[in-house]
Parts: structure tokens; sequence; C-alpha cells
């Protein structure tokens, strides 16, 4: 059973000043944990994200094996019908990997209400930048690490960074930091979420967020 919580938030500049701007976000999460819902949207991510490829010969498929390499009877060897046989060296493997496609299906409903419970779960650990994404116009590494540092964001720990739009200056920014993630809202997922000890916002990112998938 799902029930509203309303999430409050104040959004900070660059330099780490509050904003008077005492905003509401309306989510709809289950009334229980919700694990399940969770577990069954990461299935889903993981089994999109691996590809199976891996692939053995049987014994059909190798090389050889047309002929018998030794008469039945008389030679007081093993029996042998085939050099492809399995138990031979370079003959087929028994029960060898296969590719396969693998997909977990979630509703789009069940998508959105273990999106909305994650996201409200973190609601501590959420930080919201304002205009973050035009702030940064130099592609510098060191600009944006002064903007965290006045943010109070400890990049030692994992750090997501959700924004309407990818631009190119900020992802070059943090393309050397080890713990940074930058995804769009529209990219939004449980897995990049429940890695993120901390959850840096901008407020377009929560106007898509709110467009797509809570309304």
């Amino acid at each position: 059973m799902t029930i509203q919580k309303i999430l409050k938030y104040n959004s900070i500049d660059i330099n780490g000043k509050t904003l008077d701007s005492n905003k509401e976000l309306k989510l709809y999460v289950l009334r229980d944990s919700g694990n399940y819902l969770l577990h069954k949207d990461l299935l889903r991510h993981c089994n999109s994200k691996s590809q199976y490829t891996a692939s053995t010969k049987t014994r059909s498929e190798v090389r050889g094996g047309g002929r018998k390499p030794w008469r039945q009877k008389g030679t007081g060897r093993a029996r042998a019908g085939s050099n492809s046989s399995p138990l031979w060296k370079g003959g087929g493997t028994i029960f060898g990997p296969k590719p396969k496609h693998i997909t977990s299906k979630l509703n789009k409903k069940e998508r959105r209400l273990a999106l909305q419970t994650l996201l409200y779960n973190k609601k501590n650990s959420l930080t919201i930048v304002n205009d973050l994404e035009n702030q940064i116009v130099d592609s510098k590494t060191k600009q944006f690490l002064k903007i965290c540092t006045d943010c109070s964001i400890d990049l030692n720990q994992k750090t997501l960074l959700i924004t309407s739009q990818k631009t190119l200056s900020l992802k070059l920014s943090t393309n050397n930091l080890k713990n940074f993630e930058v995804i769009s809202a529209s990219n939004l997922n449980t897995f990049s979420l429940l890695k993120a000890k901390q959850i840096i916002l901008t407020p377009s990112a929560i106007d898509d967020i709110k467009e797509i998938y809570c309304d």
C-alpha cells in the first residue's frame, strides 16, 4: 500500500549559503520497507547491463570427429567413436555457456514507486545546489572541488550528482574524481541511488523528477 510523503528542502548556492526557498516534493512511497520492489528493479537493471556473450563449442561444433579413431575391438585401448568427444583433449565442452538473452520485466508504476521510495529514504543525504549546471563554465576540476568544499560535500564518499542535463563542462570537470558519478534526471536508476552516500540535486533536476516519476 502506498502513502504520500512530503519532502521539504532548502537549496544552497555554490558558496554554501542557504537560500530562502522552502519547497516541497510530493512522493508516493510504500508503507512497508519496499525492499522487494527495490530488489526487482535492481535485478532488472543488472540484467539489462549484462552481456551474456560467453560461448563454448559442443562436440558437434568443434573441428574434426568424422572418422572413428581406431577399430572397436582388438587394439587393447578403450573404445572411441570420435576425437571430438568431451573426454578427449581438444574435444567439445559439456554443458558450457552459450549466448543468452535475459530480461526482467518491471511495470512502469512499480519502477516509479521504487525510485520514489528510495529517494525518500535517502532524504538525509540530499543536497540541493542552485543552478549548478550553469555555474561551471570552465572545465576545471579545481573549480568544482572548491564548490564541493564550500557546500560541505565529502568526496571521499560515493557521491551522485543528478542534473537536468549533463553539460560538457560539468562532465569534464568531474571526470577525474574517483568517487563521483553524474547522471541526468531522465536516466535515474536505483543502482546509482543505492551506491551513493551523498546525493547532489539541482532545482531543475527536481522539476524533471516531478514530471517523469511523480506525476
